[in-house]
């Protein structure tokens, strides 16, 4: 039996605690709402679960709405990734470009970003224009779920034009942030 302190900071369970996960201060009210739908995407699976293998009488109706729900969960996460600056990035390019080469493809990657967000908005709110079919399970127009995804990539380009904004201030991006730029010298 050993010996060791598990209240040490030396302990492998506090090594897997994060300071920056214990940091409340980045979220906003929509990531409760997030937050919120991923637990009502998860209790209509449960009783989808609960009524097709436990009393063997599925109701129809939890399929399809599950699926809004994901489809739901996924874009309000996509605007809080945006709003976050935590979408998947290749670092290691960064880490070996000079300083002006990294600026510019910062710069050339939020400028891309925003482009693509506004202009999959500006189709999705053609698909929700066109769009006259109700859903199967419920009496609810199927066009309210395209309105609600051009609804976040509107929400997405916003807060894209901000993280250009916030790059062209500083002058850095979120892959290598100032006080690392300062650390490791000036040819970055």
């Amino acid at each position: 039996m050993s010996t060791e302190d598990k209240s040490t900071p030396d302990s492998s369970i506090a090594k897997l605690i994060h300071e920056e996960d214990e940091d409340l201060t980045g979220f906003q009210w929509d990531d409760g709402l997030v937050l919120t739908v991923f637990w009502a995407l998860a209790f209509v699976v449960f009783l989808q679960f609960f009524t097709r293998y436990v009393l063997n009488n599925s109701l129809g109706w939890t399929e399809e709405i599950a699926r809004f729900l994901l489809i739901t969960v996924t874009f309000l996460g996509a605007v809080m990734a945006v709003r976050r600056e935590s979408q998947i990035a290749v670092e290691l390019a960064f880490r070996w470009l000079s300083r002006p080469v990294r600026k510019a493809l910062q710069f050339f990657i939020d400028v891309v970003a925003i482009v693509f967000y506004a202009f999959m908005g500006f189709l999705c709110t053609q698909v929700a224009g066109k769009t006259q079919q109700m859903m199967v399970s419920i009496n609810f127009p199927k066009s309210s779920v395209y309105w609600f995804i051009s609804a976040c990539f509107l929400a997405m380009t916003v807060y894209a034009v901000v993280v250009f904004w916030r790059h062209l201030r500083s002058g850095t991006s979120r892959l290598i942030d100032p006080e690392t730029a300062k650390a490791i010298g000036p040819t970055l």
